[in-house]
């Protein structure tokens, strides 16, 4: 290997990927905190006795998670101010893309959460005259949420990776950054790889804290006692997952 390394690029990159590395997290938080509200009607939808609403909300869930996040950015970004007339900055139309996206499959989450509710729980909220909306807002969204918080924390996480793909919009995030800098200095290895840690470092510690969040849901389902503590690297190792049956549980809530 006759490759020469040289990490001054680096160093001199590292501020101008920083800048790109806000806009990347700035676009994940306001496509999270947007998916996880629209996710909610969208879920209920999906559960409707009427049925030109439940398949209005399974065929918009269908078209997003069995269509390539790429596509669908392109599509927004090139095909619909063919259709409009509006163009939209690439950071909007990055936002809607990936919203939409992740709506789709915050919304599957969610539904999953909301089956899992006892339904004498829902129907103890009936007793109580607890209008519909007080039933999601009292009894089932808070139960869900607990319950699929760890799915939900799975699904940001992979957000933020594929936020990667805005950049062939010409959104000047991390990667978009570090492409430029690369075809500018030749070298791609040193950038590309300063990307990758910066992806892995943010990335990395909430998949562990899901991780830990999740065995200690379990844990406290009340299956048995405890497990011993064990190291980071020990927690890290494959193999070590229980299972909840009570996530299997499918009681359908009615909407």
């Amino acid at each position: 290997m006759n490759y020469n390394f040289d990490w001054d690029v680096v160093a001199r990159a590292l501020p101008a990927m920083m800048q790109g590395l806000g806009i990347t997290v700035q676009i994940t938080l306001i496509t999270i905190a947007i998916s996880m509200v629209l996710a909610v009607p969208v879920a209920v939808g999906r559960m409707s006795k009427i049925e030109v609403v439940r398949w209005a909300a399974q065929a918009y869930i269908e078209v997003f998670r069995c269509t390539p996040l790429l596509v669908q950015l392109f599509w927004i970004f090139y095909a619909m101010p063919a259709l409009t007339g509006v163009t939209l900055p690439g950071e909007v139309s990055a936002v809607i893309a990936l919203t939409a996206n992740l709506t789709a499959f915050m919304a599957e989450a969610y539904r999953s959460g909301f089956q899992s509710v006892p339904v004498e729980q829902v129907e103890a909220g009936r007793m109580l005259q607890l209008s519909r909306f007080q039933q999601l807002r009292y009894i089932i969204v808070p139960q869900a949420l607990r319950q699929q918080l760890p799915v939900i924390l799975s699904l940001n996480i992979s957000l933020f990776k594929d936020t990667a793909l805005v950049s062939t919009i010409a959104v000047a995030d991390l990667m978009f950054i570090s492409n430029t800098i690369s075809s500018q200095t030749y070298r791609s290895l040193e950038v590309f790889t300063l990307a990758a840690l910066v992806y892995f470092a943010i990335a990395f510690p909430v998949s562990l804290a899901t991780s830990t969040l999740e065995r200690r849901m379990q844990n406290s389902s009340g299956m048995g006692a405890p497990p011993a503590k064990k190291k980071l690297v020990s927690r890290m190792m494959p193999g070590s997952r229980t299972t909840d049956p009570r996530t299997d549980s499918q009681a359908a809530v009615p909407a």
